[in-house]
């Protein structure tokens, strides 16, 4: 079992890559009708063929909130492989008063507990609410580290806002790292790839960046040569794939870009695509 390139983050070794889980659960960013077809094409044993192809990899980090269909693959992956997926999980829960009482906070983070969540990270739905950039904090954010701290796990911060970083260093939250968009195309991004590279850059925490193919918007080589270009050692890709050979092939991708090779990988063909290996051909 091979091993890909790690980093630590809170003391915890954790594979460079990251296995994405927006392509196992129906968020594609792209359309209702996509949505539909990964949900019915994602099943237990589909889910559990490709994490087991990232685990065999050594990539065995996973981030997102684990569903029943998901824990079940997880643990069918786990047990076929011997290795063990350290969990990233991004949770929602109240910030005001007067919410359901099952997303009360703690009882959000007793349930990361339980699932076996290494990290914690308020996702961004909620990190963004509670950014005050008028008076540069984060509002409340050091009730709810202390919260996850208490239970074991790890804090972090999930953000589509480049401001969390700056505001989340220069106030010295209490976290270990922070998930941020980040890719060539800009999807999502709120301010210029060039901007957000600088962020990561400077931010004094590991970086976990996701979206790096801008939810299918960009050619693996593109997306991946881009990413893995302009971080840091320590910063971290989060990948999403719908099958074992996407899987296979992040991998090998971004292990070639990571030591400066040229990908030598089967291209894809078309008959439009004939001409450009006629010469080849012709040669032989």
């Amino acid at each position: 079992m091979s091993d890909f390139p790690r980093t630590l983050v809170g003391g915890i070794s954790l594979s460079r890559m990251i296995i994405g889980t927006n392509w196992f659960l129906g968020y594609s960013h792209t359309s209702l009708a996509k949505d539909k077809f990964i949900k019915s094409y994602q099943t237990r044993e589909n889910i559990a063929n490709i994490i087991t192809v990232f685990l065999e990899h050594g990539v065995d980090v996973m981030m997102g909130m684990p569903v029943p269909l998901l824990r079940d693959a997880i643990s069918d992956a786990q047990d076929r492989t011997g290795r063990k997926v350290i969990l990233v999980l991004t949770p929602i829960f109240n910030t005001l008063p007067g919410g359901p009482a099952e997303n009360e906070p703690e009882r959000v983070f007793d349930t990361c507990q339980e699932l076996g969540a290494t990290f914690c990270m308020p996702h961004q739905c909620v990190t963004d609410s509670l950014l005050d950039r008028l008076h540069n904090k984060i509002r409340d954010i050091d009730k709810y580290t202390k919260l996850i701290r208490e239970r074991g796990m790890i804090p972090g911060l999930s953000t589509h806002m480049p401001e969390a970083v700056i505001i989340a260093d220069a106030t010295a939250v209490d976290v270990e790292t922070y998930v941020q968009l980040y890719n060539a195309a800009g999807f999502l991004m709120q301010v210029e790839a060039d901007w957000i590279m600088r962020i990561i850059a400077n931010a004094k925490k590991p970086v976990m960046t996701i979206k790096p193919m801008a939810a299918g918007r960009l050619l693996p080589p593109v997306a991946l040569a881009f990413v893995w270009n302009t971080i840091r050692s320590q910063d971290m890709v989060t990948v999403g794939t719908t099958t074992p050979d996407e899987a296979k092939e992040v991998i090998d991708l971004s292990l070639d870009f990571l030591n400066r090779r040229l990908p030598d990988n089967e291209l894809q063909t078309t008959r439009s695509k004939k001409s450009l290996t006629a010469g080849k051909a012709a040669h032989k």
